[in-house]
């Protein structure tokens, strides 16, 4: 990794107007970034900072190998070189066991602690084009169906937080040229070489691979994530369509209303239902769709036991009911 602390900025620095057209998003005047201090987040900073926005710089060192502390003191004191204010937490030294889903939800708790500190809620996260293509395809590999693989949102809260995301239609490329056309530096982690963890895996093996075999993966999953949106759209247009009448621990639908929805659309309104009826976040699986499907086609009698809950055909309704 390296940095240049104190570095000054050069004079007359100017962004390219692709970068300027990516700030277009409906932004607040005065926001924090997530900075890491590579070169995603740095060119951001940057970027707001050169605009005219009140930015403030928040730092979470996941204390992933030695030097992560002097690196955020580095940061500290490049933020204050920059005149922009820097908050960071620590995170506890993580273990091996899924280390990238305990380090993502560190992260966001530090930066929740950080925001209620500041009374700042407005964040800027530095998700480009090629975070975007890995995301769907890591999401596709999991087996997600549309709404997973709809990718990251541009815009969207997070308990509390208000992110934004305007670099997802940016290459990286265009990042790091405008990072060393302004004579900025960045820190690159060892951690993201690391093929232990998934995305890099895609990154540094999958991606190439593909490109080697004459496919543009960031193209390709970023288009597969664009139409994954468009037919969510279409389903939430259908469900809006549905009278769903939930009370606890149950919820019902009309069952011939349902029955003639497109099957995408019958599984969207089984995960509303599921949630509903045993809490916000609980998902029926995919085997558990596929054997509704299959007791539809023999007749829809009886029940059929998801794990935890039942779905059955009383009258006119469907009922689903949590056990």
């Amino acid at each position: 990794m390296f940095w240049r602390v104190g570095l000054n900025i050069k004079s007359g620095v100017t962004m390219p107007e692709s970068l300027l057209q990516a700030l277009k998003l409906s932004l607040p005047h005065k926001l924090a970034v997530a900075w890491s201090g590579g070169a995603d987040s740095t060119a951001l900073l940057m970027m707001l900072h050169l605009a005219g926005f009140e930015v403030e710089a928040w730092h979470v060192d996941h204390a992933w190998h030695a030097a992560s502390s002097e690196v955020a003191e580095q940061l500290k004191l490049q933020a204050a070189a920059w005149h922009i204010p820097f908050e960071c937490r620590r995170l506890a030294a993580p273990g091996t066991a899924n280390r990238e889903a305990i380090a993502r939800a560190g992260r966001y708790q530090a930066l929740q602690d950080i925001a209620r500190d500041r009374g700042l809620f407005d964040l800027a996260l530095a998700h480009h084009q090629g975070d975007q293509a890995e995301t769907v395809c890591m999401r596709l590999l999991q087996g997600a169906g549309v709404s997973g693989c709809r990718g990251i949102a541009r815009q969207r809260q997070h308990d509390g937080l208000m992110l934004y995301r305007p670099l997802l239609q940016m290459p990286k490329s265009e990042l790091v040229d405008f990072l060393k056309s302004s004579n900025i530096g960045w820190v690159e982690d060892a951690s993201n070489r690391d093929q232990r963890l998934k995305r890099n895996r895609v990154r540094l093996s999958l991606f190439p691979a593909m490109l080697n075999g004459g496919f543009d993966p960031v193209m390709l999953f970023c288009r597969w994530g664009e139409q994954a949106l468009k037919l969510s759209e279409e389903i939430t247009l259908h469900l809006e369509a549905l009278n769903f009448e939930s009370q606890s621990g149950h919820c019902s639908v009309c069952w011939e209303t349902w029955r003639k929805q497109p099957q995408a659309v019958r599984a969207a309104a089984l995960q509303l239902m599921a949630s509903s009826a045993m809490g916000e976040g609980v998902v029926l699986g995919r085997r558990h769709i596929e054997l509704v499907e299959v007791w539809i086609h023999k007749s829809a009698r009886g029940s059929v036991d998801l794990s935890r809950c039942t779905l059955s055909r009383e009258g006119r309704g469907l009922h689903l009911r949590s056990v």
